[in-house]
């Protein structure tokens, strides 16, 4: 629209402009006068706008005539610059096919057109570089490695060079020749993003830590990355780097730590290791903030392990409440339940310990969770089917969380891939599992704690006291005797009578009970079962008391040890002795009995009572004298130490 506008203006101004001059008065004389006197000399002579155009019209032919001239003067440089043209526009269209059929993977028709390329643009660096990846999808090493050498003499092509040189090394895994390709760039195009991310991948495999650092700084400096991904890479190798050093530099490790933890804070690996340099240095409460602050950002169980051991001898109780200080900080996490679970376990916290279990095993039901779950049911009751029933569900739950990178599972945290030499490749996620499906139901009846073994929960509940056996209408003695071993049941017998009282049974059918010490006689209507009396040893309890004879010239024979273990209390089998008290006119009370006691009957009651040795089965005992004063002397019976 502009230029239509501009066309008419011009068209309107030279209008105007014949106009003016037509309007002009006056005429335009041109006269030219011969040499020669006689002849008349010649005048032309026009208006104004008649001259103008023939001035115009003349200029154009003088115009006309130049540049025909021309022409014919620089025909052959016009010629062959035609002819130049036409070759280079053949020349690019072959190189145009064949890096299309380079792109589709057809080797002999991009060798072709590289060919022809190569023969009308033979100074084109575009069709060596067809020609050398032609070689190279052909699978001739040698002939594309000689084109890539063949680019270093010119600075033009050096890079490109370099390059081919490096990814041909790499395809034939030889990493001391391609990290020389490697630095070459670099130091030739300083800007190259693959030369510079190339170099820092083959330092850090290496572990050549320092070098790494110095050319991530010349990374960031020439703008091949950005600061977030800057921060976290140097974060990563100055943590790599305090590992290195942590035997041999403690102090400069410890600086390269808190360095790493302060550019990422959820970096797992340098939060721990600033925490343990901490440790060593007496600084704890540095290091438990150190820990703190992953912890909520990034929960990981050897956070919450070196937090428990932040502070070397502490006890398991303390390491309990530490760890769940811990998990308080960002509650309602399965690496927390976890931590707490296995803190309780060392402090014999089991109802503790099962009560996170649980937690973490509806949230994230894992391999570590089940077996945690089995360690827990062997350690506090021994249930051994319990055991088996939570190592059964392990072999088909989840695997646990590790650290992956590039399908490398390792169970510690590296800076580099091994793989392909990438910085910082290693994430905490899950592996593949052998099973995707979600596994049994875990009902709240799995949790509850198991009833205790027979011999713990006997060991721990009250002793029972056995059953009195009565042998005759008289009953005798109520006392409290020191235990007797197996070993010095009869052999002890004289030290025995010293520290408990004398006591005979020797009883004749018709004839009163005489007891030693107590001298006591009543009858059966005035026996009272005395629970008063504590438990006494196996043997104690087992001896039993001299069989009444029938004549008082008999023997009495030696106690048999007594096969009834109806009335145990305890997990060693001791027996109560039960004494019989004088005066008492009460009823006597059932003796209690585990579900394992029978029941007693009519023919238990004849049996004898078994009372404690107080002297060697083969004494006769005292005279009836000796007996008579000492019934004498008192009316109740005592008990004595």
């Amino acid at each position: 629209m502009i230029r239509v506008l501009g066309f008419f203006i011009i068209v309107f101004l030279v209008a105007l402009g014949f106009a003016w001059l037509a309007d002009v008065p006056g005429m335009v004389s041109i006269q030219w006068t011969s040499p020669d006197p006689e002849r008349v000399p010649i005048v032309w002579q026009q208006t104004p706008a008649v001259a103008a155009v023939v001035v115009g019209v003349l200029l154009a032919v003088f115009l006309l005539a130049v540049w025909i001239i021309r022409v014919i003067l620089k025909s052959p440089v016009i010629a062959s610059r035609f002819f130049q043209r036409r070759r280079k526009d053949k020349g690019y269209s072959a190189l145009s096919q064949g890096l299309i059929a380079l792109g589709t993977g057809n080797a002999k028709l991009a060798r072709r057109f590289g060919v022809d390329a190569d023969k009308l643009l033979s100074e084109e660096p575009a069709t060596k570089l067809l020609l050398a990846q032609t070689a190279q999808l052909a699978g001739k090493d040698d002939e594309a490695r000689l084109r890539f050498e063949a680019m270093l003499d010119d600075p033009s092509t050096k890079a490109l060079g370099l390059h081919g040189l490096f990814v041909e090394a790499e395809r034939h895994r030889e990493p001391i020749a391609a990290r020389h390709y490697a630095e070459e760039a670099a130091k030739t195009s300083p800007g190259l993003e693959w030369a510079g991310k190339a170099v820092l991948g083959y330092q850090a495999v290496a572990h050549h830590w320092d070098e790494a650092l110095k050319t991530l700084e010349r990374n960031y400096a020439a703008k091949l990355m950005d600061k977030k991904t800057y921060r976290r890479q140097r974060a990563v190798i100055l943590t790599a780097l305090a590992q290195k050093l942590e035997d041999g530099e403690p102090e400069r490790a410890y600086s390269l730590a808190k360095e790493a933890h302060g550019l990422a804070l959820d970096l797992v690996p340098a939060s721990v290791l600033t925490s343990r340099l901490a440790t060593r240095r007496g600084d704890i409460r540095k290091a438990s903030k150190v820990l703190e602050a992953t912890w909520r950002l990034f929960p990981h169980p050897d956070l919450a392990e070196t937090y428990a051991h932040v502070r070397t001898g502490d006890s398991a109780v303390d390491r309990l409440k530490r760890v769940k200080a811990l998990s308080a900080q960002r509650a309602n996490t399965p690496e927390g339940a976890m931590a707490i679970a296995k803190a309780a376990m060392e402090a014999r916290e089991f109802e503790e310990a099962r009560k996170q279990l649980k937690k973490a095993l509806q949230s994230e039901p894992t391999r570590k969770a089940f077996l945690a779950m089995a360690e827990l049911e062997e350690t506090e009751s021994g249930d051994k089917g319990r055991m088996r029933d939570w190592l059964a569900r392990a072999v088909n739950a989840p695997m646990d969380k590790a650290w992956v990178a590039d399908g490398i599972v390792s169970a510690d945290w590296q800076a580099v891939s091994p793989v392909t030499g990438r910085l910082d490749a290693f994430e905490w996620t899950t592996t593949g599992n052998f099973g995707e499906e979600a596994g049994d139901v875990l009902e709240d009846s799995l949790f509850e704690a198991p009833a205790l073994a027979p011999a713990a929960s006997m060991a721990d509940s009250e002793p029972v006291s056995p059953p009195v056996e009565i042998v005759s209408e008289t009953a005798a003695v109520d006392l409290e005797a020191e235990p007797v071993s197996k070993d010095s049941q009869f052999a002890g017998a004289s030290t025995q009578a010293d520290n408990s009282a004398e006591a005979t049974a020797d009883v004749s059918s018709g004839e009163k009970a005489k007891a030693g010490k107590q001298g006591y006689e009543g009858t059966t209507d005035d026996v009272k079962y005395s629970p008063a009396l504590k438990d006494l040893p196996e043997a104690t309890s087992s001896a039993a008391a001299p069989a009444p004879s029938a004549s008082k010239s008999e023997e009495p024979k030696a106690p048999e040890k007594s096969d009834d273990k109806a009335g145990a209390g305890a997990e060693d089998d001791n027996k109560k002795v039960v004494a019989v008290d004088a005066d008492a006119t009460e009823e006597p009370e059932k003796p209690k009995a585990d579900a394992a006691e029978p029941d007693l009957d009519k023919e238990d009651l004849n049996r004898p009572i078994e009372f404690p040795l107080s002297r060697m089965p083969d004494d006769p005992g005292p005279d009836d004298d000796d007996d008579d004063k000492k019934a004498a002397k008192t009316t109740r019976p005592r008990f004595f130490n």
